[in-house]
């Protein structure tokens, strides 16, 4: 079963695919969301990611939650990512809160892959925490 973990940031889409709870290098690491005030980057950013999706076969999708208000509030256009991904017809999606994310790592040994770039680490903890 392939998963993908995904943190959502300023406009950057960082993924990460685990099968069995192990990691698969990709070639696309991250998808990047231009202008979102204009309708043909808006569908370009859906297609390339169910384009994504389809050529990778993922099942389900893990989100790393941002905080809504606050000083650590994710920006506006996290949250349009979001709801675009959210609306994917591929797979089913689920938030995960940062508390879950950082009690996992804190209770377990975790050990990156040396393909994973320093980016992607969040992403990687968001799957991973949720295959175990």
């Amino acid at each position: 079963m392939n998963i993908c973990g995904i943190e959502l940031k300023s406009n950057n889409l960082i993924l990460v695919i685990l099968n069995d709870k192990k990691y698969q290098d990709n070639k696309i690491k991250k998808i990047i969301f231009e202008d979102d005030e204009k309708q043909e980057n808006i569908r370009k950013f859906c297609n390339e990611f169910l384009d994504f999706l389809q050529k990778n076969q993922i099942e389900k999708i893990y989100i790393k939650k941002r905080a809504k208000k606050g000083s650590f509030s994710g920006g506006a256009v996290t949250f349009k990512m979001e709801g675009l991904i959210q609306l994917n017809p591929i797979c089913s999606v689920d938030l995960i809160s940062t508390q879950t994310i950082s009690s996992f790592e804190k209770k377990n040994q975790i050990v990156f892959p040396k393909e994973l770039k320093k980016y992607q680490e969040q992403a990687f903890l968001t799957a991973l925490c949720i295959s175990n």
